[in-house]
């Protein structure tokens, strides 16, 4: 059994109600039925399989966004889950999605799971990885940029942290000051507390309940934010 299987099958808490987890029983119906039956559901605790199953339906819903989902893309989507979870886990993700595709995802009552029932930093998690699934062919096409903005306003994604995120993946002559949610015309001073604000925010430690694979994969968007910190640090001679 492959990473994500085990992600799946090791339990899943409030994915398997509501929306979530009718989606989920197309794909996994018998494995799930015996989880219900033998395991007390915790609704108020995420597990690493509620993480996962809230990704894989977004991101479902993002590649059909268009009307077409082509073998590249889920190739690209292979190739991001190789280098973030490694080779078990991207044949368990590409197995899952493919399954996804072929359902109708209400994409409104998904987010409202989600948006109920996982903490701000891992929804803010979960918008960082859909964007690098989006962008792991080298762009980011308009209709993906659309809708997984629409997704991050159903999931409750404030717009700075929205433009913060999406300026990790669209690069603009302001994209280092977008990250940190800050204007150009900002002090010094504002930059680095605006700075520690963020990387407070997105530390890895605040996902670290979901276990070292994805607080390790977490490392990315923590990455960024320095990086964007560094380069306004050199554009004003910051010491």
């Amino acid at each position: 059994m492959g990473k994500f299987a085990k992600w799946i099958a090791g339990g899943l808490g409030w994915a398997l109600l509501g929306p979530i987890g009718g989606i989920l029983g197309f794909l996994f119906g018998g494995l799930l039925d015996e989880q219900m039956d033998g395991t007390a559901l915790e609704p108020g605790k995420t597990t690493p399989g509620d993480f996962v199953a809230s990704l894989m339906v977004l991101v479902a819903a993002v590649m059909k966004a268009d009307g077409k989902v082509l073998r590249s893309e889920l190739e690209y989507v292979k190739a991001w889950f190789i280098q973030n979870f490694g080779k078990s886990a991207a044949s368990d993700a590409v197995k899952m999605l493919g399954g996804l595709l072929k359902q109708n995802i209400p994409l409104e009552q998904v987010a409202s799971q989600i948006k109920m029932r996982l903490d701000y930093h891992s929804r803010l998690q979960l918008l960082h990885f859909i964007y690098g699934i989006a962008r792991a062919d080298g762009a980011l096409h308009a209709n993906e940029i659309q809708i997984i903005d629409r997704i991050a306003n159903l999931i409750g994604i404030s717009a700075s942290d929205q433009q913060s995120i999406r300026a990790m993946f669209v690069e603009e002559t302001d994209s280092a000051y977008k990250i940190l949610e800050v204007d150009k015309s900002a002090s010094d001073d504002e930059i680095k507390k605006a700075y520690r604000k963020m990387a407070m925010k997105y530390h890895p430690d605040k996902v670290a309940y979901l276990g070292e694979d994805f607080k390790n994969a977490a490392e990315e968007k923590f990455q960024k934010l320095n990086k964007a910190y560094e380069s306004i640090k050199k554009e004003r001679n910051i010491t």
